[in-house]
């Protein structure tokens, strides 16, 4: 009776780091999906919206960067961007599609992880630098999350996983 007990805590325990070990391997990839999800979205909504490439007006990027040049950590890099409000407007949304689609399907992810940090990285600096307290800023959060994509890549459910896979099949 008492082998049967501990044969049952035993498997118990067993299945208990099963499942932590089976959580350890997936723990980034809700975490990918929502990036390269909110990132495609971002770009897409630029892109798709009549006003955001103007240097002035309502909803335009260069509202926005005036907006924000006082009050950025860099203002260098905003009267950059100032200088051509429609390329920056552009880079700055075909790169998000960019990191977003190769953050979701996992093609080359640290290079998109990457890219999403510097993206992250640059609209903290200028354009949620003022806010206050800091944490109500979602550039900063942002850019946290995309660390841990930087440090550990697409090994999973991705094109890098399949293209590793390849790599390795066709080595004698």
């Amino acid at each position: 009776m008492a082998h049967g007990f501990a044969t049952r805590v035993g498997a118990g325990a067993d299945q208990a780091k099963g499942w932590q070990a089976t959580a350890r391997t997936y723990a980034l990839l809700p975490l990918r999906i929502f990036l390269g999800v909110t990132f495609i979205y971002a770009g897409l909504d630029k892109l798709t919206d009549s006003a955001f490439f103007h240097a002035t007006g309502t909803g335009s990027i260069g509202e926005l960067m005036h907006g924000v040049r006082d009050s950025s950590a860099i203002p260098a890099l905003v009267d950059l961007a100032l200088k051509s409000p429609a390329g920056f407007g552009y880079a700055i949304a075909f790169g998000e599609l960019a990191v977003g689609i190769g953050t979701l399907v996992g093609l080359f992810g640290r290079l998109a992880a990457l890219g999403g940090a510097l993206i992250s990285l640059s609209l903290w600096l200028t354009v949620s630098w003022q806010t206050n307290p800091y944490y109500y800023g979602n550039d900063l959060a942002y850019l946290m999350a995309w660390l841990p994509l930087v440090v550990a890549g697409t090994p999973l459910l991705s094109a890098d996983a399949l293209l590793a896979n390849r790599r390795r099949l066709r080595t004698p």
